[in-house]
């Protein structure tokens, strides 16, 4: 397998299939209507990857959301029509095309987390998360932009930024940021390039730049699908999930890989608006306009038969405190246990801050004071992190639990995001509230979908609560059917493709 990467004269001579057609480009539609048209032959996977392929040539030069495309891609959708074409269909995804972060591995091909350091060989073997993606007759179409190392190299980084990938920018307004990590999974899906991608959150990593991007993502709770091969923060609290245009494609793609667990016999459905009954936090200092969204989203939920009450989450600074230190001690075993499956790769954490000193296209921006710090950890910081980390998970558990509780009600939710903010490298990115804190500490699974825009700009709403995944899709899938304010974004900084 080998990488190629498209250049930016390659994407402005293509055309757009939209465009072309007078009409939305396949890769709009649902997974489920995908599915059904390779499955009765009117659609085959190969013309499905070309058109994917034509519209990242088109419109990606302007969001650099995709860093690399596989040049396998055609005869993986060869096998999969051969397969439909015989009446032998995997499942659900078979011919669909997949785009995946470039923190999760696959053999032969870039897995660079961003960074130059990574480049140079692919790895060996799949994650297993593509393994599973392969079994299930899934396009693996390409790699994914993403802010560089999960945004765990500096706090001063840039949402959405590598060394390796440039810029990713925001599909409704490129001048704006699409937030992070999983930067180029979100524009991607938003700007039509695939039907489904996944990325890796680790605290706000999927449903951030989701909600900045108007598109669906599942945070579902650590281990509910395999971390194996994949770029870490945190072996612990790491999580790696799908985003898609809709929340039921998304939960497809989830659903086929296992995600739901052995007991889910088929993809959960919406629960009944009328009778459920949802918390809604007010996050402290988060933007105006996202609550305003908000207000407009709850009178909706109320006037279908929800019932909305007031629920303050606040957070324990003991629980954030020992959920950070316990992060920082894990960083080093968790990329260096990575570090070590990938040959001609650096092999410790000094070596990455090393090669990042040795190499000026990596510092351009912004420094590396987190791989700073966390190579300063002492081995009995390190002791000390698994009571920190059983600390803070069950602080931040027992906070949600009880918010349930006491307030009888399915789920929580709340504003995922405000407006995304303009890309400034030389001013860095601002300090932004979101709601993603509590979820992630808990281990418990977090699903924005989007509700609205602000200033064209869209909001997304994080419902969460329940400790599995299967127990809050019902919920969100409800939030969405009822609240979802979809729009396919413009990617020209005039307005127009």
């Amino acid at each position: 397998m080998t990488e190629h990467r498209t250049s930016a004269p390659e994407r402005e001579r293509a055309p757009d299939p939209a465009r072309s057609a007078g009409t939305a480009p396949p890769e709009t539609r649902s997974v489920a209507e995908l599915s059904a048209l390779l499955r009765t032959g009117q659609l085959r996977s190969t013309e499905l990857v070309a058109r994917c392929r034509a519209r990242i040539a088109a419109v990606d030069h302007r969001l650099n959301a995709v860093l690399a495309l596989d040049d396998t891609a055609e005869e993986q959708a060869r096998r999969s029509d051969a397969r439909h074409a015989a009446g032998r269909p995997l499942g659900p995804l078979d011919g669909i095309p997949v785009l995946l972060k470039d923190t999760i591995g696959t053999a032969g091909l870039a897995t660079t987390a961003g960074s130059r350091l990574l480049g140079h060989v692919p790895p060996p073997q799949d994650a297993e998360l593509v393994a599973r993606l392969r079994r299930a007759g899934a396009v693996v179409l390409g790699k994914t932009n993403l802010s560089e190392w999960a945004n765990f190299r500096s706090t001063s980084g840039s949402e959405g930024w590598s060394a390796v990938g440039g810029q990713t920018r925001n599909p409704h307004a490129p001048d704006r940021s699409p937030w992070g990590s999983s930067a180029g999974s979100a524009a991607a899906v938003a700007a039509g390039m695939a039907p489904l991608a996944f990325g890796t959150e680790t605290d706000g990593s999927l449903v951030c730049p989701a909600g900045a991007c108007g598109v669906a993502a599942i945070k579902p709770e650590p281990g509910a699908l395999p971390l194996d091969g994949i770029v870490p923060v945190s072996t612990v609290q790491d999580a790696v999930g799908p985003m898609a245009a809709r929340l039921a494609d998304a939960v497809t793609g989830l659903a086929a890989l296992g995600g739901l667990g052995p007991a889910a016999a088929a993809a959960p459905r919406p629960a009944p608006l009328r009778g459920l009954r949802l918390g809604r936090w007010r996050v402290r200092r988060m933007a105006a306009e996202a609550e305003a969204v908000l207000d407009r989203a709850e009178e909706r939920l109320v006037a279908e038969g929800a019932a909305v009450v007031p629920v303050p989450v606040d957070m324990p600074v003991e629980m954030l405190v020992e959920g950070l230190r316990a992060l920082y001690a894990e960083f080093r075993p968790s990329i260096e246990a990575y570090l070590a499956t990938r040959p001609g790769a650096p092999r410790t954490l000094e070596d990455l801050i090393a090669g990042n000193r040795a190499d000026p296209a990596e510092t351009a921006l912004f420094g590396q004071d987190l791989f700073e710090q966390t190579a300063r950890v002492t081995d009995e910081e390190r002791e000390a992190a698994p009571e920190q980390r059983r600390r803070a998970r069950g602080l931040a558990r027992h906070l949600l639990d009880e918010a349930l509780r006491e307030h009888g009600v399915d789920a929580l939710f709340a504003a995922t995001n405000g407006p995304a903010w303009p890309i400034d490298h030389s001013a860095g990115d601002p300090r932004v509230k979101t709601s993603c804190t509590p979820a992630a500490l808990a281990g418990y699974p977090n699903v924005s979908v989007p509700v609205g825009f602000s200033g064209g700009l869209p909001i997304g709403m994080s419902v969460f609560g329940p400790a599995t995944t299967a127990r809050l899709l019902p919920v969100a899938l409800a939030v969405e059917s009822c609240c979802g304010d979809r729009r396919w974004p413009v990617q020209g900084p005039t307005g127009q493709e």
